[in-house]
């Protein structure tokens, strides 16, 4: 079975929403029920696929073979969208890129899977410390993320080759080099800190209809990941000949852009997809 992931990098707010209210959010993001990380559903992701495809200029004939249609399964297998990389406000220095040990785990669990390689190296971080390959400073100096602060970790770990891993699932753009950027704004933190982080660190969006009097009609709060969030999904093939995955990969060689979610007619659910797969795996 030939694999490959993608790598989802958010340009503007996503909305992959849920369709149920928690509490005063009307429309909350999907999340996953025991972690409550923030996901895209494999099914919502394979819609925005075949769209895309669609609109780039596959003929309908190719697209059912890869993507199945009524009562006929398609060839081409899409997991749901993972959460790697938060992006949080840093009061003590740029923005942050935060992310956990369980998330790495995962992310290393998902790379074998794929056969695209493996890390060993596990990273453990105590709750209130955290650990970056440049620590803010030394000695007793704090990262201030939102209105929490945290230690530097007293670890030896190694953060260099996760962000030689997580930079493959960023696209260089315009030269700028993704790894040099994980390097300067990468934070890991407890597994218990991060997810206060992605449970409560989101934006929550006022959004209103008016009427021809410019009076309000409808108020909602809508719930949204923020522009340079982290994901990535895998993709594959039910049959190692099935020919799926590089007609999916040629249509983002000249536009690495992918709408997911609600609200597109107001700009929002862009992501930069940034294809990984091993080369002895291409058809």
């Amino acid at each position: 079975m030939k694999h490959a992931i993608i790598g989802l990098l958010a340009e503007t707010f996503i909305h992959p929403g849920a369709e149920q209210t928690g509490g005063i959010v009307d429309l909350p993001v999907a999340r996953e029920k025991a972690t409550h990380y923030p996901f895209i559903a494999g099914s919502s992701l394979k819609g925005a696929l075949l769209d895309a495809v669609k609109q780039r200029g596959m003929g309908k004939e190719e697209h059912e073979r890869i993507f199945g249609k009524q009562d006929h399964a398609g060839h081409l297998l899409v997991s749901d969208a993972r959460l790697l990389l938060l992006p949080v406000r840093s009061l003590s220095s740029s923005w942050r890129w935060a992310t956990c040990s369980h998330l790495l785990e995962r992310l290393s669990r998902d790379f074998r899977r794929s056969e695209l390689g493996e890390m060993s190296n596990k990273i453990n971080v105590k709750r209130g410390h955290y650990l970056s390959h440049n620590q803010v400073g030394k000695g007793n100096d704090k990262l201030y993320l939102e209105e929490r602060n945290f230690a530097p970790a007293n670890s030896a770990a190694n953060l260099g080759k996760w962000i030689e891993i997580i930079s493959q699932l960023i696209d260089n753009i315009d030269d700028t080099n993704a790894q040099n950027r994980l390097e300067e704004r990468l934070v890991v933190l407890h597994d218990d800190d991060f997810a206060w982080f992605a449970t409560n660190g989101l934006a929550v969006q006022a959004c209103n209809v008016l009427n021809e009097k410019k009076t309000s009609t409808n108020l909602w709060y809508e719930e949204t990941l923020p522009p340079e969030t982290l994901m990535y999904a895998l993709l594959a093939e039910r049959k190692s000949d099935a020919g799926s995955l590089k007609p999916i990969q040629n249509i983002f060689q000249n536009r690495p852009y992918l709408q997911v979610g609600g609200n597109e007619t107001v700009g929002q659910g862009w992501f930069n997809v940034k294809w990984e797969q091993k080369e002895q795996t291409n058809d």
